[in-house]
């Protein structure tokens, strides 16, 4: 029983997590949407699991999907986090330059 309130609780944070950065972090930069729906998907897949214990979706193919989302997330986030930070690194050159 106790294992199963912990992966409600792993549920209920990964959506929560999802919900703030949708709906607060956005306005800073749009890559948190996608970071966003990200999360939900993970607290999605995690209250499937809590839900449908019969039904392993951390093993086998189901556990390999998620590996391959959770992959793709992670190289289009750090893609979009290197370029972003090139770019305020450039700025931040750029108004060191200008200063005499």
């Amino acid at each position: 029983m106790e294992q199963y309130a912990q992966q409600y609780m792993y549920a209920g944070l990964w959506i929560v997590i999802g919900l703030i950065l949708i709906f607060s972090m956005a306005r800073e930069n749009k890559i948190f949407v996608f970071a966003g729906a990200f999360f939900l998907v993970l607290g999605g897949w995690w209250l499937a699991n809590a839900l449908l214990p019969e039904v392993d979706l951390f093993a086998g193919g189901w556990g390999i999907a998620l590996k391959c989302v959770t992959g793709a997330a992670l190289i289009i986030l750090t893609a979009a986090f290197v370029r972003e930070y090139r770019k305020k690194t450039a700025e931040s050159r750029g108004d060191k330059e200008d200063k005499p």
